[in-house]
């Protein structure tokens, strides 16, 4: 005998587009949402395409959505506490539908001082758990970490030298 209560949660639910309203604007009333987030959301809920522009434009006419803002606090969040370079955020807030002129205004307000200290402590926190034979293997290694965090190369290969130097 199958237990039901599993099956209905695993089924999608459809929404009308005042039911999506409705449940978005809750969730944005908690957590920062991008359009393509709640987008993606209404595809789930099945909203019928015509209406989920109309929710969107309400949801955005109300505040509950705003690009530049949830842009601002992403990049924010993942430069100051995940330690991410401008390439990764970039390429995150691309993925979560957010137009590249803001992106562009919001990554340029971030302190390229700031990155580069961040990076240069992120590169000497790893270094010490890296294992090489000799230098040009430590410093590929450094320079994929850093490149896999998002920084771009001549800045990360500045500071891997540097730090190398030190040694």
């Amino acid at each position: 005998m199958r237990d039901t209560t599993i099956d209905k949660r695993h089924e999608r639910k459809s929404k009308t587009a005042a039911q999506a309203l409705q449940a978005l604007m809750r969730l944005c009333s908690r957590a920062e949402k991008s359009s393509g987030d709640a987008m993606r959301l209404m595809r789930t809920w099945d909203v019928p395409e015509a209406e989920q522009q109309e929710v969107l434009d309400k949801l955005t006419e109300l505040r509950f959505i705003d690009d530049a803002r949830y842009a601002e606090a992403y990049a924010r969040e993942k430069s100051t506490l995940s330690g991410w370079g401008i390439k990764k955020i970039a390429f995150q807030l691309r993925q979560k539908g957010i137009n590249g002129e803001i992106i562009t205004r919001t990554l340029s307000s971030l302190d390229n001082d700031e990155q580069k200290i961040r990076l240069e402590d992120k590169l000497l926190r790893k270094l010490r758990t890296t294992k090489a034979s000799n230098n040009y293997e430590l410093r590929g290694k450094l320079l994929r970490y850093a490149m896999s965090l998002g920084y771009e190369y001549d800045s990360a290969k500045d500071i891997i030298d540097k730090i190398i130097a030190e040694e």
